[in-house]
């Protein structure tokens, strides 16, 4: 757990740097989605080995693994515009339809907003 702690803590020193986050409120909603993008795609990759046929809900493109977890992958400028015109938009408009899935994703990030401007 406290290496849960020290990332965590890692992460909102960065947070309090950052020009466009000014209180705990704002990293915590940027942690929540942060974290949740994160866990999902996670477990993703565990439901592909366990179940035939699993299919994602979220395009190849927006899930963690190939925008964040990439040393080498986007940063600055066109990271920003990722998360700004591409990530949060989709996810906030992904249908929902049968799968369950997509619709709490989509429930999720109605409201998320990307407060990091650096």
């Amino acid at each position: 757990m406290s290496n849960v702690s020290n990332i965590v803590k890692t992460i909102q020193d960065i947070m309090r740097k950052d020009a466009g986050t000014y209180g705990d409120a704002q990293r915590l909603e940027q942690l929540g989605w942060m974290f949740f993008l994160k866990i999902m795609d996670d477990r993703e990759k565990e439901l592909e080995l366990i179940r035939d046929g699993y299919r994602s809900p979220l395009p190849q493109h927006l899930r963690w693994s190939s925008w964040a977890a990439d040393e080498e992958g986007i940063t600055g400028e066109a990271l920003l515009d990722f998360v700004n015109n591409t990530l949060l938009p989709k996810l906030k408009s992904l249908a929902g339809g049968v799968d369950k899935m997509a619709g709490l994703v989509r429930m999720t990030f109605e409201d998320a907003n990307n407060y990091m401007k650096n």
